[in-house]
């Protein structure tokens, strides 16, 4: 981990450039081209096409045929896509829009004050403006902010930021509801997938999780077309629920080698299975690629809650779902070991979990 304790050049914070007044991005910033938005009619974006809603309020309903429905639109959006938006989903619409508020606030606040929370790369916890440690590396338009959720042993509230002075108590209450909906999205997934409605949950290490929060800040680019917000990655982790910015479209989903960008539903979460999940489904579920593209009008605010298996737990394919025709796909790796990879390297694309293919 040593590799993994120091930034390997002075980190700039990207919206200090965008306020700066700048009509060009340093070069450092942009994307080759074939890893550049093509934002012209006739593009590779398929605009007509958007991921499945999922409507959750029968998930759980008494009437068999109204939960098994539910069941059956969650199980085909995770294989068709490995994304859907999630409505009637129990989390307060209002605690979500202050949560979401807050961190604008804290975004706003002067760079001093958000300097106390700078972050290293040996845990990603605070205030950051890149990911990777790979010296040299073509950087993403976008400041976050990184904290532990769970388990409660590394929940350190003083690393989370005091100003605004309602954020801590916000992110305590929205991370509690968040957890609770993935808990009852895991259990429709293991019922999909043919296990025990406990599998996934007990596989992610039952009550001993991980969870923790991204919040995304990709300020105004001047030249939008050149960068990328989040170069194209498949999540790490287990699950992903995306709080997005309704006001301005990000979110771009590869699907049939086409960027489709994502029109978010008012008041729906974002779902995605995470590369976690797919080991476990044994390529059932398959995690798949996005990015976030930038905007030259309008900044924006996203928070990505990851929910993921205990740190030091083999993760490796349900023997429930291999067979002879099926043999599992994957090598057994903890999610410690895992995301080592992304840490080092940065995002890029599905390279990592295609990694782990086993050779039998």
């Amino acid at each position: 981990m040593n590799c993994l304790q120091s930034w390997p050049e002075p980190v700039v914070r990207v919206q200090y450039l965008s306020e700066s007044g700048m009509r060009a991005i340093p070069d450092r910033y942009i994307k080759p081209p074939r890893d550049r938005p093509t934002l012209k009619p006739g593009s590779e974006i398929n605009q007509d096409v958007d991921i499945p809603v999922v409507d959750l309020q029968n998930l759980f309903n008494k009437d068999r045929a109204l939960q098994e429905e539910t069941l059956r639109r969650i199980s085909s959006a995770c294989i068709d896509w490995g994304f859907f938006q999630a409505v009637n989903h129990g989390v307060s619409h209002e605690l979500m829009r202050r949560t979401r508020e807050v961190w604008r606030e804290f975004f706003n606040l002067p760079v001093e004050v958000k300097q106390e929370y700078a972050n290293t790369p040996s845990t990603y916890e605070g205030y950051g403006s890149r990911l990777g440690v790979e010296k040299g590396a073509i950087l993403d338009w976008s400041d976050y902010f990184f904290l532990h959720y769970m388990p409660v042993s590394l929940r350190n509230q003083s690393k989370w930021p005091s100003q605004p002075s309602s954020c801590r108590e916000l992110v305590s209450e929205y991370g509690a509801e968040v957890v609770k909906l993935c808990g009852r999205l895991l259990k429709a997934m293991s019922k999909n997938l043919g296990l025990k409605e406990d599998y996934l949950q007990n596989a992610f290490g039952g009550e001993n999780i991980g969870a923790c929060l991204r919040v995304n800040f990709y300020p105004k680019c001047p030249q939008p077309d050149l960068t990328l917000g989040l170069s194209s990655h498949s999540d790490p982790g287990g699950m992903t629920i995306l709080l997005p910015d309704h006001d301005v479209a990000g979110l771009q989903v590869r699907k049939n080698d086409k960027w489709i960008t994502v029109k978010p539903v008012p008041n729906a979460f974002i779902v995605n299975v995470g590369d976690q999940i797919q080991v476990l489904s044994n390529a059932v579920y398959k995690s798949v690629e996005h990015r976030v593209i930038v905007n030259s009008e309008k900044d924006r605010v996203s928070l990505a809650f990851f929910y993921n298996p205990k740190s030091d737990l083999l993760i490796e394919p349900a023997k429930e779902l291999v067979s002879e025709d099926r043999p599992a796909l994957y090598n057994p790796m903890t999610f410690d070991e895992y995301r080592l990879y992304i840490r080092t390297k940065g995002p890029c694309g599905k390279a990592q979990v295609e990694s782990l293919k086993s050779n039998r």
